[in-house]
């Protein structure tokens, strides 16, 4: 019988840099969750501590965030993307069931769309597959330069007011604060890089059709960040595609409503 994992937190090297990650539980195949911008590992806590004694998962930095090293390229959605295979070769995982909430999409949906055999199935959550307009690429521009000239701590506080419902921003205000200190411990140049990682990712609405894993969405139906629409959109171009819109949440639907994104999520995994 395998030995159940009861890490706390492992280290492995890819490419330039070393990437922090936490590996409980055991299973056949690993559930590895990919988290958003600028957050790290530790916001998918609620699922993990779900899921760790009847399965293996894995969550883990991305390159410059949480106590992952920069290295010393450029930040880009593809690069992430290496990343993630690179990372799983490194745990010789040959395919996983990969979860993704925001950017931690983006990445997954570059990944499938090259990688396609190294997914058992996939988990979209707050995200979406079209590229930034150029309104958008301006407003994250001026973001760059906003934190250029006023650091991170007015950043922090506009962004936080995003991504949360205000039903979360009223009465979970330790979660909200937890969120907004993550955000102040990331490294000021892992912020402007992704943002510019962010401005010039490709679209991949072109090659959802082109998914042929089981696929679960989810999304926030309070999410100003990445729309309910953009989810049903999704779920209309995913083949074998399932879509739920999570009640009292915003962009960070697995915090605000942990119980029933974990529900959703265990069934679908059960149903694989």
């Amino acid at each position: 019988m395998e030995k159940i994992r009861t890490t706390t937190e492992c280290n492995i090297t890819i490419n330039d840099v070393s990437i922090s990650y936490n590996d409980y539980g055991t299973g056949i195949m690993p559930i590895i969750f990919l988290h958003g911008f600028p957050f790290d590992k530790t916001s998918w806590q609620p699922q993990m501590e779900s899921l760790k004694q009847t399965h293996r998962v894995i969550a883990y930095d991305i390159r410059g965030f949480g106590k992952s090293t920069a290295g010393k390229s450029a930040p880009t959605i593809r690069l992430f993307a290496d990343d993630l295979i690179q990372f799983m070769d490194g745990l010789s995982i040959n395919k996983a069931i990969v979860c993704g909430l925001s950017m931690g999409g983006y990445i997954l949906l570059d990944a499938i769309s090259r990688y396609p055999n190294r997914f058992e199935a996939i988990v979209l959550c707050d995200t979406q597959c079209i590229a930034d307009s150029e309104e958008t690429k301006e407003k994250r521009n001026q973001t760059i330069l906003q934190i250029k000239a006023n650091g991170l701590k007015s950043f922090a506080q506009g962004f936080i007011k995003n991504i949360f419902c205000q039903e979360s921003l009223d009465k979970k205000k330790e979660l909200v604060e937890k969120i907004n200190q993550i955000i102040l411990s990331t490294p000021f140049d892992s912020i402007v890089g992704t943002l510019g990682a962010l401005t010039e990712r490709e679209n991949t609405c072109l090659t959802l059709d082109e998914i042929a894993v089981p696929t679960l969405i989810l999304c926030g139906k309070e999410d100003i960040v990445t729309v309910p629409e953009q989810s049903e959109f999704l779920q209309d171009n995913i083949p074998d595609s399932t879509l739920y819109i999570i009640d009292k949440a915003g962009h960070l639907s697995n915090l605000e409503q942990s119980g029933e994104f974990n529900q959703h999520l265990t069934n679908f995994i059960s149903g694989i």
